[in-house]
């Protein structure tokens, strides 16, 4: 039986001397993989629309084990006429990361919606430490990792500035914790907006570029602790600060 699929094209190798293996973030299946057959020849139709940062809708028929894309229609093609290195690793990690969180053969659209629009906007050369602060941190409140930030871990400070990533809760002075990060008012205040503000409205702010570091530097610690797990694509964008003069 067909099925039929928007999705953004997360993961990509080669199989053979034509074929390609995708793994592809969809509205309505959420993270599926999927092979292409023939789709490295150059005259395949879905040579394009099934490389990595393609967004497109799917024809696909359920194997065994995995999905056979039928045709793909591409929607567009992030970075198709360029862009830095450093928005290009970006934009992979984001790949990396929506693969390992967002959910297995159900519904995603809310999932979808997000990293397309953290590559939109990433795409224009906004800001990227707000773009992958605000694509971090809502995506893991909406896998299952909602920080606390409404008041002090001991009940008590209302000034409770610092930011626990392990736990996902604030400390003031006196409770926080080893390895909390502090927290002035404008990262606070941005922090509650990205998770409690509606889709649509989540990226709307701007902020002085060292809020936008600071705010960065704590989704990235909160993200790092909470999965326990290493990134290759965000080592990878770190280590391009390492050759810029």
């Amino acid at each position: 039986m067909g099925l039929t699929a928007k999705g953004l094209i997360v993961r990509e190798h080669n199989i053979g001397e034509a074929d390609r293996f995708v793994t592809v973030l969809t509205d309505t299946m959420g993270v599926i993989r999927a092979s292409v057959r023939g789709a490295r020849r150059v005259n395949s139709r879905a040579n394009a629309s099934t490389r990595l940062l393609s967004y497109a809708t799917l024809s696909l028929v359920r194997g065994r084990d995995k999905f056979i894309v039928d045709s793909a229609v591409p929607e567009r093609v992030f970075f198709a006429t360029g862009g830095s290195v450093e928005q290009i690793a970006l934009a992979q990690y984001f790949c990396e990361l929506f693969a390992a969180l967002a959910p297995r053969e159900e519904e995603a659209t809310p999932y979808l919606r997000l990293l397309l629009n953290a590559l939109h906007l990433l795409e224009k050369g906004e800001q990227r430490d707000r773009i992958k602060a605000v694509a971090e941190l809502r995506l893991l409140a909406m896998a299952g990792y909602m920080p606390d930030l409404h008041a002090c871990r001991c009940g008590k400070g209302e000034g409770a500035r610092w930011f626990d990533p392990l736990q996902g809760v604030l400390g003031c002075d006196a409770c926080r914790a080893a390895a909390s990060v502090p927290l002035t008012p404008t990262v606070y205040d941005a922090m509650r907006f990205v998770l409690q503000s509606p889709d649509s409205k989540c990226f709307a702010f701007r902020l002085p570029d060292d809020a936008c570091i600071a705010l960065a530097d704590a989704a990235e610690r909160f993200v790092t602790a909470q999965l326990s797990r290493r990134f290759q694509t965000l080592e990878f964008y770190h280590s391009l600060s390492e050759f810029q003069f």
